[in-house]
């Protein structure tokens, strides 16, 4: 066999280089252009495929078949019904004939599955909701986003209880099913608007073997029955081969299926996903501001973002704080790896300064900051943050709430 030569070695270290520092940051491809399902921005062909698949639905005799709530013929409202059709003729290239084909299949599928009633069925995974699948918040254009993490089926005992036989996966598709159903119920259906959802899948600890068969099943639904549901898909806490992969296999890909995924390794999830979605909508344990216990609670209380350098300490200084008054704070910075305290300043000059929070060292898996202070006197509280030890630039978010002791006769 032929030895390498130092040549081979220089150019295999080379790639392997290259592509280990393409997964040492965010990979995105240029930016995903949505379709904006506006008539006068399609080509003259797709408008013919439009109108075609449109006549083959009016001359299919008592089709009067309609998804997710909108009737796709003999309708006032074409705008919505539109909408539908052009996601089923761009996943198929336009191509009306299997437009058709794939249409038929899915509103059969519907029947059968029951999605449209999905919705309103208790399918017992409780233990699931926030964990494994679930809606969270919105992006920065406003698509529901939803979050995926399957990281909890290492643990064998749980991984048998959700899928050790087929009836326990076929309910766990079913509860999947639902999870997507809930997100596209807060699509609008019309052009120029929310049409699409943000896939967020956490690859941390996922059992790839085990969990292989639920993914193809789960990815041939969606792909079959849900098409230009997903606008953007970004993946987090991603391994280095999987950048690797990525790297190499991405040339194969489309430039619009390159363009809807976003990758990020371990260590960069806040500062990736703070480019797509605001702090108060992601959740804590992604470097984010929400919380579970606050989604019933209206819309969150929006976050101010900053960037704290290496090497910098920077100090937030919440003033104006009267006596009586509670202050309730967030803060949270990406990746952490610094040092945190808090403290509370009188106005007067004779009082001492207070150490709410002493300083302490927050490490990678530490959440969100949340912590509120009472006021004795009159003065303001001061969040500071260190990050003296370090070279690395950090994202982070902050919100504070103030409310004053209301006064009695």
């Amino acid at each position: 066999m032929e030895q390498e030569t130092k040549s081979d070695k220089k150019m295999k270290k080379s790639l392997i280089a290259s592509l280990m520092e393409a997964g040492a940051s965010p990979l995105r491809p240029p930016s995903f252009k949505e379709d904006t399902y506006h008539h006068q921005n399609l080509k003259p062909s797709e408008k013919k495929a439009l109108e075609d698949i449109k006549d083959m639905l009016h001359s299919t005799s008592n089709f009067q078949e309609s998804m997710w709530g909108i009737p796709l013929t003999m309708t006032s409202d074409t705008e919505k019904s539109d909408v539908i059709l052009l996601k089923f003729l761009r996943a198929r290239d336009f191509k009306v004939q299997e437009t058709f084909n794939m249409l038929l299949k899915c509103l059969s599928w519907r029947k059968d599955f029951g999605a449209d009633t999905i919705l309103e069925e208790d399918l017992g995974f409780k233990e699931l909701e926030g964990v494994v699948a679930y809606m969270n918040g919105f992006d920065r254009e406003g698509h529901p986003v939803c979050y995926n993490a399957y990281g909890i089926f290492k643990n064998h005992e749980m991984y048998d209880k959700i899928f050790g036989d087929d009836e326990k996966l076929q309910k766990f598709l079913r509860w999947r099913v639902q999870v997507l159903e809930r997100g596209i119920k807060m699509l609008q259906f019309k052009p120029g608007g929310v049409n699409s959802i943000i896939q967020v899948t956490d690859l941390k600890d996922m059992p790839k073997r085990e969990l292989r068969e639920a993914s193809n099943h789960i990815l041939s639904l969606f792909q079959d029955n849900y098409p230009e549901m997903v606008a953007c898909k970004i993946f987090i806490n991603v391994p280095w081969y999987f950048s690797m992969l990525f790297a190499i296999f991405s040339p194969f890909l489309t430039q619009r299926t390159r363009s809807k995924i976003v990758i990020s390794k371990e260590g960069s999830v806040a500062e990736t996903l703070y480019k797509y979605i605001r702090p108060e909508d992601i959740p804590v344990q992604y470097g984010g501001l929400s919380r579970p216990t606050e989604l019933t609670n209206g819309p969150a209380k929006p976050a101010s973002e900053f960037t704290v350098k290496g090497g910098e300490r920077v100090n937030i200084q919440i003033e104006g704080i009267e006596m009586g008054a509670t202050i309730t704070w967030d803060l949270v910075v990406g990746g952490w790896e610094l040092e945190y305290c808090a403290e509370f300043i009188p106005n007067d000059v004779g009082s001492y300064t207070i150490a709410v929070e002493k300083a302490r060292k927050m490490v990678a898996t530490d959440n969100a900051v949340h912590n509120s202070y009472t006021a004795k006197e009159a003065g303001k509280l001061i969040l500071s943050i260190n990050n003296t030890a370090s070279s690395k630039r950090k994202v982070a978010a902050y919100r504070y709430l103030v409310q004053r002791c209301s006064s009695t006769v």
